[in-house]
């Protein structure tokens, strides 16, 4: 069935967002908090930014009022989700709290109702035990600031009821997003990527290499410019496979084996595939697509470059 009721429990910075985004798409949401005074004072402020928002064109109008009416404050935790079809976890990411509000939300919710948890790095599986029925419970990943961020990571442990996962998948979409099914793992997907990217901007910094300041400005024009309409197996079929192997050789020698050539990267080379220019690599396309796939790349690049003139540089850049 149809996710049509829910609650919002952590109504901060983040929980907060999640219920905007829920509340616009028309879903009345409770919030609850730590206590009946924050969840009052949470859900004022999620009004007023979500006029705010409104006012900068960020969200489309009428949209503050649809927020207003469908956002409520409870009283309690155990108020809030009494009788909701889907419960969003979203209090502070340590596993001792998660486990007293999931143990607090178990004794008090429907037998059907759905928990996500909006954890961004602990193992869903881990956090079981809370449940006397875990079938119904999952990851559901949202990324800061969640009204704008459209990717949701969709984390299902072991023992996660499909019809769950479905209901949930089909519930990201409706509010808008775009979501991924994620095998439960730490970190999951997205900060799997994101540590490992920002420990190595960290180490070239510490190697005096470059500031921090150019590092940040080489990644968001450079790869970084290509990754809001590509994800990494799309850039690398596109710049060449041959030419990542090279590179991965080239490096290899004075990194180690965090830069070796991954087997599937070599398997694909030797086998000839090497992207775009030989019709497919870790996606296959034929001719057309591949003139398609470049012009679209050569569009959408050009057209970051304008709305980024437009936007002007962000206020942490260098005058």
């Amino acid at each position: 069935m149809p996710i049509t009721t829910a609650a919002v429990v952590g109504s901060g910075y983040m929980g907060g967002g999640i219920a905007q985004v829920l509340a616009k798409a028309g879903i009345p949401v409770a919030l609850a908090d730590a206590s009946p005074e924050l969840s009052v004072t949470n859900l004022e402020r999620l009004k007023a930014e979500a006029g705010k928002f409104e006012d900068a064109g960020l969200f489309q109008p009428g949209s503050a009022e649809t927020i207003a009416a469908n956002l409520s404050a409870a009283a309690s935790i155990e108020e809030a989700v009494a009788d909701v079809d889907y419960i969003a976890e979203a209090v502070p990411e340590v596993s001792s709290i998660k486990a007293d509000v999931h143990t607090r939300i178990d004794a008090a919710k429907r037998s059907d109702a759905i928990v996500g948890s909006n954890t961004s790095t602990i193992q869903i599986e881990s956090m079981t035990g809370s449940f006397a029925d875990a079938s119904t419970f999952l990851g559901v990943h949202f990324s800061n600031p969640a009204p704008f961020i459209p990717g949701v990571e969709i984390i299902a442990h072991p023992g996660t009821a499909p019809d769950v996962v479905d209901s949930v998948a089909e519930l990201v979409t409706r509010v808008g997003k775009q979501g991924a099914r994620i095998k439960d793992n730490p970190g999951f997907v997205l900060n799997r990527l994101q540590y490992v990217l920002f420990k190595e901007a960290i180490e070239i910094v510490d190697e005096g290499i470059a500031s921090a300041e150019d590092v940040d400005m080489i990644v968001s024009t450079t790869f970084g410019f290509r990754t809001p309409f590509f994800g990494p197996f799309v850039i690398a079929d596109m710049a060449g496979l041959d030419v990542y192997k090279f590179c991965f050789d080239e490096l290899e020698p004075h990194f180690g084996d965090k830069f070796a050539p991954p087997k599937m990267l070599t398997d694909l080379v030797a086998s000839g595939k090497l992207g775009t220019k030989s019709g497919g690599g870790f996606t296959e396309l034929d001719g057309d697509q591949t003139d398609e796939l470049i012009a679209y790349r050569n569009k959408a690049y050009a057209k970051l470059s304008e709305l980024l003139a437009e936007l002007g540089p962000p206020p942490t850049a260098t005058k």
